[in-house]
């Protein structure tokens, strides 16, 4: 099968390219990672503007979709430019609450959706004992923080809407996040609060555990089936997220190397350069097809063989970046760093590399999560 996005697709992609390239997003990224999240919000602002998070939204609550094609389009975007916050996670929780309002429990969605569209609010997710927002870290990058999502209590959330407290987890930009939803099981809470900030692999994707106390929003069988959809979206996102981290990688390595010399030629002329570059572009050239084909299926297995596609390709671009920028790509103060980090945090956030190549193969096999 042949296909090819159509002319609108096309522009839109080229607006959204257009405005963040005119935002300066490093010194957006660079602030968000040091808590101030003024410039990223009102970047977030201006994505709401052009109708990027309406995309997840339906039409019954002010939004335009849901539209997976355009929204991984418009992530593609959003990964190239490395903008900051809670984009999987708030077109997860978009997923989740229209999927719920679907199911017969449309309270969540007539309350939180329409203010989600606007960009009026950033909405962060965690859905303990399943998919985690976050990962956390490697050894090597000096801090460390827990999986995002705890084990549920034993017994679960009580029935009373205020009676008990959420489970303890770790929620993505919970800072920044006018919104924090947590689901448990069968049950939809509104968080209270949350903890200290904690570092992540990435600076700007910055982690704090959620503080007890909050309202039970929804609760039954139909919670935990929102969730899966909610899962599938947050991949999708993730996915073309990492599909533009990798793309603005080697466009920024193929600059580069054309501009350093050695021997009195550019570095860009040698053939083992070239191998790596033209390896890393296949790579990541093989995973657009997938990402958009997954986008027209959202079929879970699609999906998560996407991810992993995608995340796999940006993080081997990024260690051909790192290597052929040499010293400089190690600095956090040169530019490229905030790529790096980038695909390297994506790479395991809403389901390591096994757990999507798992759930792919079990797809193929007829034994993966029936579609959303």
């Amino acid at each position: 099968m042949r296909f090819l996005l159509d002319a609108e697709q096309r522009a839109f992609a080229a607006s959204l390219d257009a405005m963040l390239t005119s935002a300066d997003t490093p010194s957006i990224v660079r602030a968000w990672a040091g808590g101030d999240h003024a410039p990223g919000r009102a970047l977030w602002s201006r994505l709401a503007d052009a109708g990027v998070f309406a995309l997840a939204v339906p039409e019954a609550y002010e939004g335009v979709g849901p539209l997976p094609v355009e929204l991984a389009l418009a992530c593609v975007e959003l990964g190239r430019h490395a903008v900051p916050g809670p984009v999987a996670e708030t077109l997860a929780v978009a997923a989740l609450l229209s999927e719920l309002s679907r199911l017969g429990e449309p309270g969540p969605a007539e309350r939180l959706l329409p203010a989600l569209a606007s960009g009026k609010s950033v909405t962060t997710l965690v859905l303990s004992g399943g998919d985690a927002p976050e990962a956390g870290t490697s050894s090597s990058s000096g801090s460390h923080a827990p999986d995002a999502g705890t084990a549920p209590p034993s017994d679960g959330p009580a029935p009373c809407p205020r009676a008990a407290a959420p489970p303890r987890g770790y929620a993505l930009d919970a800072d920044a996040a006018t919104v924090l939803l947590v689901v448990d099981g069968d049950g939809l809470w509104l968080a209270s609060g949350h903890g200290p900030v904690r570092a992540s692999v990435d600076p700007a994707r910055r982690l704090a555990p959620i503080d007890a106390g909050g309202e039970l929003l929804a609760a039954g069988p139909q919670v935990a089936r929102a969730a899966l959809r909610a899962s599938v979206w947050a991949r999708l996102a993730i996915a073309a997220q990492a599909l533009g981290t990798g793309l603005a990688l080697l466009d920024r390595t193929v600059a580069y190397v054309g501009q350093r010399t050695q021997f009195g030629v550019a570095v860009g002329s040698f053939q083992a350069v070239k191998h790596r570059l033209a390896d890393a572009m296949i790579a990541l050239e093989f995973a657009r097809p997938l990402l958009f084909g997954a986008a027209l299926s959202m079929a879970p297995a699609d999906v998560a063989a996407a991810k992993v596609t995608a995340c796999e390709a940006a993080y081997a671009t990024a260690r051909t970046a790192l290597q052929l920028h040499g010293a400089i790509g190690y600095t956090a103060e040169y530019d490229l760093s905030l790529w790096f980090t980038r695909a390297r945090a994506l790479r395991s956030v809403w389901g390591t590399p096994a757990e999507c190549r798992a759930e792919a193969l079990a797809g193929l096999s007829g034994g993966g999560r029936p579609r959303s």
